[in-house]
Parts: structure tokens; sequence; C-alpha cells
């Protein structure tokens, strides 16, 4: 299919698109390195990030990013190789991400968290050149170095480590003035690895042209009234979403202080010390930041955008968030291959006439941003009317070049212009887009197609339900049943016969669960994720079959 062939219908189908494309002073495409550069240049004197107290200037991160790029080049490590930084979030790390960047290598993000095991197979599959490291997983270089033979550099970002230099004094060593480098706007910036549960994840290309679309289009979506640079709280895991919302603070001119990972208590004293405007967490953290005991006694009033995502939240929480933390909730809907920018429901549309918007509102992920349009489309690649049901596909400039170096995965998450998400959703008249579930988390019972994840939003709006995984699970007689298994809050007496009673009350027979099981916490990925392939593979391989 392509996209011609829908011409003549865009306005009878559900194409979705903001109404204003992105605007004639931002439509020239400029290299994720030029864009750093502009705002270095501009507040070379600003803060640029706040770390254990001490500020860092943009001048520093800009002479140090330089400093590496030429010490890349002088090592044979130029365009088009690949460098890894290992290290819990740290500027200096971020400075050499930078680095690896402006000497035309690819940025290859690992999350500490992740198991050394899976670490070093991504950087043996995908290659590395170059490892900066943080003396903290210095146990763990050997083990890298022995899957990744590749590496011809190792640099040690706090301290001279036993496995290289210390960036400091490594860096000191070259000019800092920038290396002249010809960016081109398809050239690969970084490859993050999709969120895979089983097996090697894939990678995924952004290129010069993804962040340029990425930092403009985030950076307008930040933007508050009193026009102010953000303060950003930098607690997620920066070789993730917390990194590209790094550049977008840094493109805006704005400070990030950085916490090395997420506690609520730090976050809650980061907010209040330093006057926090910009942060992001999952929804997790979330939960566990409305827990701390003392948060409705803290001031923390600077706050103006409280993003959420990732992961679907739960209503009552996020109810729960507007209450105590008032109009600064912010969602949103993006993926690795396509980040932050397929809709956004910005903190005002959380409220409508000045209360708290209905549960429905709550639900949905925002409208299209100004660099996306959206669409659902059926099985045979056809575009749908407001309502229906179908896969979720977007264009826009910040959907990936593609899988790195796997055509054939690249192909099929494309119709035409149109990138498939694998999401289930639909879309209102007013624009609201709603996800369903993922196309693979469908449950087919019965001969009936349930989507989990409405289940989940049903259970989980009961009161004592901290988080609720629904699963198809095998069954004689329909195929597959609908199970839900349930976390429960501290304190909270829900029995199972409770939830499935109201369950069915909510969705009617053939949607609801017909089983609860209980559990104490979720299998979860490094970035804190639920793996639901994982609870859903438990149940097949005890009946001792496959799904």
């Amino acid at each position: 299919m392509v996209r011609d062939q829908y011409a003549s219908t865009a306005n009878a189908v559900n194409v979705m698109s903001h109404a204003n494309a992105m605007t004639p002073a931002s439509s020239k495409t400029q290299s994720l390195i030029e864009l750093v550069d502009g705002a270095c240049n501009q507040f070379r004197d600003r803060p640029c990030f706040v770390f254990e107290d001490a500020p860092i200037s943009y001048g520093e991160i800009h002479d140090l990013s330089c400093r590496v790029a030429n010490g890349l080049l002088s090592a044979g490590i130029d365009k088009g190789m690949r460098g890894a930084v290992f290290s819990p979030n740290n500027p200096w790390g971020f400075a050499a991400t930078i680095g690896i960047i402006r000497a035309g290598a690819i940025w290859v993000p690992i999350n500490p968290r992740n198991s050394l095991d899976d670490n070093a197979a991504l950087l043996s599959k995908f290659g590395c050149d170059v490892l900066f490291y943080h003396s903290a997983l210095e146990a763990a270089v050997p083990a890298i170095r022995r899957a990744a033979p590749h590496i011809r550099l190792v640099v040690c970002i706090d301290k001279e480590g036993a496995h290289g230099p210390d960036l400091e004094s490594w860096a000191s060593g070259f000019p800092a003035t920038v290396p002249k480098i010809d960016y081109l706007p398809t050239d690969i910036v970084s490859i993050p690895m999709t969120g895979g549960t089983t097996g090697l994840p894939k990678a995924v290309a952004l290129s010069n042209r993804n962040f340029d679309a990425i930092l403009k289009g985030v950076s307008g979506i930040q933007k508050t009234k009193d026009g102010k640079p953000p303060i950003n709280l930098a607690a997620a895991p920066m070789t993730h979403v917390g990194g590209r919302i790094i550049f977008t603070i840094m493109y805006q001119g704005g400070t990030s202080v950085i916490l090395p990972q997420i506690d609520p208590e730090a976050v809650i004293d980061a907010i209040e010390t330093y006057k926090i405007s910009h942060l992001f967490l999952p929804p997790t953290a979330v939960y566990a930041l409305l827990d701390q005991p003392d948060l409705r006694e803290r001031d923390l009033s600077s706050l103006r955008q409280f993003a959420y995502g990732s992961a679907p939240i739960s209503i009552e929480k996020l109810k729960e968030a507007l209450r105590v933390l008032g109009p600064v909730m912010a969602g949103g809907f993006g993926q690795t291959e396509c980040p932050m920018l397929i809709a956004s429901l910005p903190p005002e549309e959380h409220f409508i006439d000045g209360k708290i918007a209905p549960d429905e509102r709550l639900s949905s992920v925002g409208r299209a941003t100004p660099c996306s349009t959206l669409g659902i489309m059926d099985e045979r690649g056809r575009l749908l009317p407001p309502g229906e049901t179908g896969e979720i596909v977007v264009q826009g400039p910040m959907v990936m070049e593609g899988y790195f170096e796997d055509p054939e995965a690249t192909a099929e998450t494309r119709m035409g212009d149109w990138h498939k998400t694998g999401d289930i959703g639909r879309l209102d008249e007013e624009g609201y887009l709603y996800i369903v579930d993922r196309k693979k988390d469908m449950i087919i019972t019965g001969g009936f197609n349930v989507y989990s994840a409405e289940v989940e939003n049903a259970v989980s709006t009961m009161p004592g339900i901290r988080a609720v995984v629904v699963v198809g699970v095998p069954d004689d007689k329909w195929g597959e049943a609908v199970k839900a298994v349930v976390q429960l809050e501290d304190e909270a007496s829900l029995d199972a016969e409770t939830i499935l009673a109201k369950s069915k009350e909510k969705l009617g027979g053939v949607k609801a669960p017909k089983s609860v099981d209980f559990v104490d916490d979720f299998p979860r990925s490094a970035n804190g994720k639920i793996l639901k392939r994982e609870v859903r593979d438990r149940y097949w391989k005890e009946a001792g079959r496959q799904i």
C-alpha cells in the first residue's frame, strides 16, 4: 500500500495531524551536534548540569566533549564506528556521549541495571570500539572486553581505573576545538535497544534528522507560560528517555539536576531544593513518590510539567497525583522507534472546566503532536474511521530510519509511508488517541478478541490494587481464558471473588477475568517495566504448551 491510494479519502478516514506543522524557522534539519553547539555557544556560562550540588557549565561540557571527540579521532575511532558509556547517571558520562557523537561515531546506549551477560551480548552483536565506564562498574569491564573484542580504547569517567586512564587526564591531552566532521541528516547518531523480553532486543537506528525533530518537537511541548528555561530533574536512566530529555533541555538552555538513580525521598528533596520545573518518571516511580508520607507537606510548587510514561499509568494514581501536585501532570505516547512525539496530553488537558477530567480522557495518551500524523489501520492496510479499533500507525520526522542492520525487521514495520507501532488503539472525533493493547497481547477467548489493556484499566480502578497484569492462559473450553494477576496495596484486603464480581459488572462476561492470582511483585526489566511476556509464559509452560 502507498499513502497516495488514500489521499482522496483523507477527510473520511481517521487520520489525525496537529493543526500546526513545524514552523518555517525550525524546518531546516540540523545535526544533533549543531543543535548542542548552538546551545553551548549561546549559554556558555549557564549551568548545564548540577551534580552532587556542583554546577557544571555549558562551556565545560562543550569543551570536554570536543576533547573526547578529538581523542577518539586520534585513536582511529571515527564516523560510523561505535562507542558506549557504561555508567549510572553522571554528567561526565553524558559529556563522553556527546564526544562519541561529535566524532561521528554511533552511541550504543547500555543500561547498567541490565545483567552483565545482556550488556556484553549487546556490545558484541552491535559492535563497540570504545568504552567509557564508571568505576562503580569496573568489575564488569573484563567480561565486556572478552565479549566485545573490537573495543580498542577504555576510559574510566570518574577516576583512574584498573582498565584505562581517567577521563579528565586522558582528554586533557587533546584540544578543545570543534573537529571538522561532515554530519549528514541521515547519519545514524544512536542505536537504542527495543524493550525485548526474550532474546536480544533489536537496535533502533536514530539519525540526525530524527534528533532534530525530537529536540525541536519536545522542546515545544515542554515550554511553559512563564517562558523561563526549564530546570529538569534527571533521575530516570540517562541511557533511555532520560538522556533524550536532557538533549531537549540543553536545546532550550535549561539546567538538568542529576540524581544517580530514582529515589523517592531524594526526588522530593531535589524538587524543593533546586526549584525543579520539569520532571519525568515512569508510573511505578510516580506511585512510590505518592507513597512518601511527607509529600503533602513539602514545597513542590515550582513544578510546571511532571511527565509520566514508558508504561500505562493507573487512572486512580494519576487522579491522586493531580489532587496532590496540581495541574502539572503531562502524558503522552512514544516508543523507541519514534521517541516521545507520537501523541501528547499536556497538563491543561487533564482538566475540563477546572475539574479533573473524567476517566475516559485520563485514559487517553493525548493527541497528535506538531510533527506527527496519526492513523488507525486494519489488517489489510486500510485506514479506519473514528471510533474503530485497529493498529496505531504514525508518520513524522521522528520515526526511526529503521532497525539497525536489519532490513527485514524494518520492512515489517512499514506500510507505505506509515510506521506500524504494534499497538492497538482508536482515535475519537476530537483526535484523542486511546491505546487498547499491544497487538501481540490480544487474547482470543471463545472466538472473541479481548484486549488485555482494556481489562487491566477496568481492574486497576478498584481501590486497593497497586498493579495488575491481564493475560490469556490455556483453557480447554475457551482456547484462552482471561486471567488477572494482581499486586495489592499494603494493608489491602481484596479477595479474588470481589475482583471477579466487580470486573463482570464493568466488562461483561466475555472480557471479565475468569480467575485471579495474587503476587507480591512482577518480573520487571532493568527500567522497571513489568515483563508481561514472562507473566504469561509461566502459565503456558506450566500447562506444557507453547503460545
